[in-house]
């Protein structure tokens, strides 16, 4: 994970990750006095491997405040932000649902503080798939 501060006109956050890695926000608030142990005791009894490299983004009852948990190799790294005006806009998930798959670029939006619900992507272009008629180039005349 590359992560750097840029200062142009003022700093940002850039957080560069690979697509192997995943992102899970979960869906319920949590008690932000919970530090490495008890985040990585939530993502384990949520059934979810701690040690993946993965990413785990928590937020407070306020949604004034998130936490990102991860590993990397020999120990956790603990992200934490608070915001001094506001809140973070979350979408809403069904009571069921325990986490929620976010991209790197819904991440981004939401510690941005960008109702990435609301956001409309246009529609990816994916290659053909292999069984797919192929056209054949058509020979030319002698």
């Amino acid at each position: 994970m590359d992560v750097g501060i840029c200062s142009d006109s003022k700093q940002v956050l850039m957080i560069g990750l690979p697509s192997s890695v995943k992102i899970f926000l979960f869906s319920e608030p949590v008690d932000m006095r919970n530090g490495h142990d008890g985040l990585s005791g939530m993502v384990t009894r949520n059934g979810q491997d701690v040690f993946s490299g993965h990413l785990f983004v928590f937020y407070s009852k306020r949604r004034d405040r998130i936490k990102i948990l991860t590993w990397d190799t020999g120990g956790y790294i603990l992200f934490y932000k608070r915001l001094e005006a506001g809140c973070f806009k979350l979408s809403r998930v069904s009571k069921e649902q325990k986490t929620i798959s976010l991209d790197a670029a819904e991440l981004s939006m939401l510690l941005d503080g960008i109702d990435f619900s609301r956001v409309r992507r246009s529609k990816k272009w994916r290659p053909p798939q292999k069984n797919a008629t192929v056209l054949k180039p058509v020979a030319d005349h002698v």
